[in-house]
């Protein structure tokens, strides 16, 4: 029996090794790593080890152990919640929508700003406590009581389920607030990656909603906006940059919108947009908004592929507003509350935030705009990770506080 355990453990051993080893030889034919970023290294293999996790959760799903989603959940999960004596932390449920609730415990003559956060996580990963130790910070460093909320996801969930869970459990939160002891007007709104895509769609939502407490701000760190131009500068400069090369994020994307995976190409090269909708949009979503500074010397102007009306068919619901908040009517831009807007240089969605910012301020909204030069798409979560911390992380993390603290 001795011999077989031995057998069964050097076998796993070897094929985990394997694993991990395919995992490095992907990461070094795909990756690029620019030399502007700062540890290189310390970046590529925790790329790696992102691969490597991925390729044992798709393993798992196919021996029918357990989904791969699940089982990135369970490492996630391994991390722990690191309990902070300040903050009193609730789990509660708005209906059937968990949420977490952060609250200072120090005693306050006057009512606190209040912060509804959406964690990112590309619709299929990211988790309450995945984001513990961010909302936690966030609580305590803005004084504020956070809401955190735990929309449901992929693979079982599809759009518009984090729209509708995001929305409906803010509006349970404003029409509670006294409860929480929050003032009605210091509420702000913040999101990163999906869930600051879910920022722009629920903010849009309530802007014409005047019986609810008016958001006063709204906070987008590295948001996914759109989902018809994929030609802009960033989509095709940081198309393999980690953490969100974008094979991963098209995936991601075509995924939570139900959207089979061999329209994928149709998607990135334009093919399945009518050129009269692209002639109706380019005004917002054309590569001629963005600064000459971030297009590079060799960028040329984009060029959609050939129309594609069965693509079309199959994609238009990208053109929806609650997909693509970039796409909303002006008189909806300009009901929106002050905005806080953080790019990363090294993130594929940088210049989704570009092209919101030019919306935004062509429609008179005070625009707060911070860009990280050495970040990449997801650092933010990363400050106050021990091995993989990034001084890029605080770099992100520092102004957005101090943004929120002036609310």
């Amino acid at each position: 029996m001795a011999v077989l355990w031995l057998l069964l453990l050097v076998g796993l051993s070897i094929f985990l090794l394997g694993v991990f080893i395919w995992a490095v030889v992907k990461h070094f034919l795909t990756a690029e790593i620019s030399s502007s970023l700062q540890h290189p290294v310390k970046l590529r293999l925790m790329q790696c080890v992102v691969l490597f996790t991925i390729a044992l959760g798709n393993i798992l799903q196919k021996l029918r152990i357990c989904s791969m989603p699940s089982f990135i959940k369970f490492l996630h999960d391994l991390r722990g919640r690191k309990k902070d004596p300040t903050l009193v932390v609730t789990n509660m449920h708005f209906g059937t929508i968990p949420v977490r609730l952060f609250q200072p415990k120090a005693v306050s003559s006057n009512l606190r700003r209040g912060i509804i956060f959406f964690h990112g996580g590309g619709a299929l990963f990211g988790s309450l406590n995945l984001y513990h130790r961010l909302c936690s910070f966030l609580a305590r460093e803005t004084d504020s009581v956070l809401l955190s909320v735990g929309y449901r996801k992929l693979p079982d969930h599809h759009h518009p389920v984090i729209h509708l869970d995001c929305l409906n459990a803010s509006i349970h939160f404003l029409k509670n607030l006294q409860t929480y002891g929050v003032d009605p007007s210091r509420v702000v709104m913040a999101g990163e990656s999906v869930g600051g895509w879910a920022v722009a769609t629920v903010t849009q939502a309530l802007a014409c909603q005047d019986k609810l407490p008016q958001i006063r701000a709204q906070v987008l760190i590295t948001p996914i906006l759109q989902g018809v131009n994929f030609q802009l500068p960033s989509q095709l400069q940081k198309r393999n940059v980690p953490l969100l090369t974008r094979d991963l994020m098209i995936t991601f994307f075509c995924r939570y919108l139900n959207i089979d995976l061999s329209w994928k190409n149709a998607i990135l090269t334009g093919a399945c947009v009518p050129p009269d909708m692209w002639k109706k949009y380019s005004k917002w979503l054309s590569s001629d908004n963005i600064p000459q500074r971030f297009k590079g010397k060799d960028f040329s102007p984009e060029f959609l592929g050939p129309f594609n009306e069965t693509a079309y068919l199959e994609t238009k619901h990208v053109l929806d507003e609650k997909i693509s908040p970039l796409l909303a009517d002006d008189k909806i831009i300009a009901q929106l509350p002050d905005t806080f807007l953080l790019s990363c240089e090294h993130d594929i969605l940088r210049d989704d935030t570009l092209l919101y910012k030019k919306r935004l301020e062509d429609q008179g909204v005070p625009v707060t705009w911070h860009h990280v030069e050495d970040g990449f798409h997801g650092c933010i979560i990363f400050f106050d990770n021990q091995f993989f911390s990034f001084p890029c992380s605080m770099n992100a993390l520092n102004p957005t506080i101090s943004y929120i603290k002036g609310i």
